[in-house]
């Protein structure tokens, strides 16, 4: 028989990306899941194959020292059925000289770049051809894999949705901003696949690094440390909370994760200026649905950074409310991190699921700034040994606050009451453009048997009392409207829970404050108030809060601190009660003019009205979203935006992909900055 020699052959890559729910990448090369089959069609020259005569095997490897042994380079000969638990070729049909072969990778494989071969040989002669390369992603759809998730919306909403919300503001003010993840667009898979191979423990054992990439766990983890550059890991984001973001874009400016990862790409994987929680929360999620993790971005609020991991963070105020000594304890309004989906064979069964991934730079883990994944069940029960960094997050979610009043003569009194760490857990419901509140998932009841327990397990006493019913309770309030450029009011309300009169003395200070607890300069200060409240009533003590007082002072986290003090003048008891207060941004309105359909020009028309006294300079508007835009879309308004006037403009996009998709504004300028608008659209397909 003459060799067997093959002219051509197909990878498929469309047909085998839409079976493998790749097909959006819109890679010119073939992108698979691991434990699905794929097929290719091999052309030879000549004369086609005949089985029994000639031989087909293929080999593929990945990584720069691709070995059997470490599982990152495999040779395997055509076979008649698939095998389960390696590679496999199945002849699959054949056509003259066409041969139509179906391969399939272990549900357990390396995840990465491959290079393949094929072999062909006939008697005693033979040759072999290198027919392209493939990347190999992890398959939430198959049951055997580690990441499988059961649920197909689930699947659909965290691994293949390229947009979503996450939720910032306050726990008594919660509100989402949309982010564009993106993780399909072009050159983001090759990006994500680059920064594995920059990963320190890559560089330092290139094979070993490899060979673990069938993991989840330890997939999370490197992304974990790379999407912060504190380690010096040529990481994405460098992280910056101080207001001061001029040699850089503020982190409040970002709408997306695509237009990051670029920018660190393009520099030599130099960190992008700058992030904050919930940017490189945002990218770590964009990495992780990338390479097949399902993942979501989840939000904390009045999250405590316990620094000394005793489990209280102690704050310091004199008699007026104000801050006595900076403490490194922080509470962050709000704090986000990610949760991934996985299994965790090298814990026991129940730990499997949601696995908290932090990326935030806040506290080493094994000498590298990384956190996680740490199971939410292992958080929920207190198990602090397991891996990894259990303590750090329960922490996080279980603190106390106990407020110390520092009175004039030195003396330390403590509040009674403390404020509550680890609220309104949230994170973008399934499918919907709602919040799903997953408090429950990290905590049991508040004052429930299994608290104490698991308490009692991470042998910590809960200083914090919940409501008080008696003596004197003390809240504070908001007036509608705490809106940018407007004055608003607050009000410390008193009630007395006794059968008697009662006389205190009751105080308010605001302050501008940064979102990660950092206090600024003072915009508000009451003088103390005496007053008697009759038996079981309640009374308010106002303060007006001034926009000239705040203008200037606001960071651009739009956030005031307002602290209330009480003082009981029959008992002696000081009570502190603290609230964070979002002053809101203008709305931006998003018209869509036009039949949404796929590649046929649509308008959008995008306004919003200056509510300042001042005019607005330097006003750009970014406009992006997958599928409605190549990249993103900048429009520098060249005149000023006067008081009460509207900035408007229209814009043309062409979408590419049907179904839902979401268009996202963020507007900024010398006044205004982060503003942030989303609009639903829904792109009907392209009639065929």
């Amino acid at each position: 028989f003459a060799e067997l020699v093959l002219e051509t052959w197909d990878l498929h890559c469309d047909r085998n990306g839409r079976e493998h729910r790749t097909a959006d990448m819109g890679c010119k090369q073939l992108v698979v899941r691991r434990g699905q089959p794929f097929t290719v069609t091999l052309r030879f020259s000549g004369r086609g194959y005949q089985e029994g005569v000639d031989k087909l095997a293929f080999n593929v490897e990945t990584g720069p020292c691709p070995s059997e042994t470490s599982g990152t380079c495999f040779h395997f000969a055509m076979s008649d059925c698939p095998e389960e638990s390696c590679w496999s070729a199945v002849s699959q049909q054949q056509d003259g000289e066409s041969l139509s072969v179906s391969l399939c990778s272990p549900p357990d494989a390396r995840i990465g770049r491959y290079r393949m071969t094929l072999e062909a040989s006939t008697d005693y002669q033979g040759s072999s051809y290198q027919i392209g390369d493939f990347v190999l992603l992890f398959n939430p759809w198959h049951p055997e894999d580690t990441v499988f998730l059961r649920d197909e919306n689930e699947r659909r909403e965290y691994v293949l949705s390229q947009h979503g919300l996450i939720y910032q503001g306050t726990c008594d003010y919660i509100f989402s901003i949309p982010w564009n993840f993106g993780q399909f667009e072009d050159d983001i898979l090759a990006i994500c696949l680059n920064m594995l191979d920059i990963n320190p423990k890559h560089l330092r054992d290139q094979n070993r690094d490899c060979s673990r990439r069938n993991d989840p766990v330890y997939i999370g983890r490197v992304v974990s440390a790379m999407v912060n550059c504190n380690d010096e890991d040529r990481g994405v984001l460098f992280g910056r909370w101080d207001n001061r973001y001029d040699d850089g874009m503020s982190p409040m400016a970002w709408i997306g994760s695509v237009d990051i990862l670029r920018r660190w790409n393009k520099l030599g994987c130099q960190p992008v200026k700058y992030g904050q929680c919930w940017v490189f929360a945002a990218v770590a999620c964009t990495v992780m649905r990338c390479l097949g993790i399902p993942s979501r971005v989840v939000t904390n609020y009045n999250s405590a950074h316990d620094t000394n991991a005793n489990l209280t963070i102690d704050r310091y105020i004199n008699e007026k409310g104000e801050q006595e000594r900076q403490s490194w304890d922080k509470i962050w309004n709000f704090h986000c991190w990610v949760e991934s989906w996985m299994a965790r064979p090298d814990l026991a069964a129940r730990y499997d699921g949601w696995q908290v991934l932090d990326p935030t730079p806040q506290e080493k883990s094994e000498g590298v700034y990384c956190c996680g994944p740490a199971p939410v069940k292992a958080i929920k029960e207190g198990d602090m040994l397991l891996k990894y960094d259990i303590p750090f997050i329960f922490a996080e979610v279980n603190a106390d606050v106990v407020y110390w009043v520092v009175q004039g003569d030195g003396m330390h009194k403590q509040s009674i009451r403390s404020s509550d760490v680890g609220k309104y857990i949230s994170t973008k419901s399934v499918g919907r453009d709602s919040r799903e509140d997953i408090t429950h998932n990290y905590k049991y009841p508040e004052g429930s048997e299994e608290e104490r327990a698991v308490f009692e397990k991470a042998e910590h006493q809960k200083k914090s009392i919940g409501e008080e019913d008696e003596g004197l309770h003390l809240r504070i309030k908001v007036s509608e409207g705490a809106n940018k450029g407007s004055d608003f009011d607050v009000f410390a309300v008193v009630n007395n829970n006794t059968d008697e009169e009662r006389v205190c003395r009751v105080t308010l200070c605001a302050r501008a404050a940064s979102h990660n607890g950092t206090l600024g300069p003072q915009c508000g200060l009451t003088d103390p108030i005496d007053i008697d409240i009759e038996p079981r009533a309640e009374k308010r003590v106002p303060m007006r809060i001034l926009y000239e007082e705040y203008r200037d002072k606001l960071t651009q986290d739009n956030l005031i601190k307002v602290v209330a003090l009480l003082k009981d003048h029959q008992t002696g008891d000081v009570i502190v009660s603290v609230r964070d207060i979002y002053v809101e941004n203008p709305p931006i309105k998003i018209r869509i003019l036009g039949e949404p359909m796929q590649n046929r020009k649509l308008v959008a028309e995008i306004s919003l009205v200056n509510p300042l006294a001042v005019p607005l300079n330097g006003c750009v508007f970014v406009v992006e979203g997958t599928g409605l835009t190549e990249g993103q879309l900048v429009k520098e308004l060249e005149e000023p935006v006067e008081p009460q006037a509207e900035a408007k403009f229209r814009m043309d996009l062409m979408p590419r992909l049907s179904g839902l998709q979401k268009l996202m504004v963020d507007f900024e300028s010398d006044q205004l900055t982060g503003v942030k608008g989303y609009r639903n659209v829904i792109i009907a397909p392209q009639p065929v």
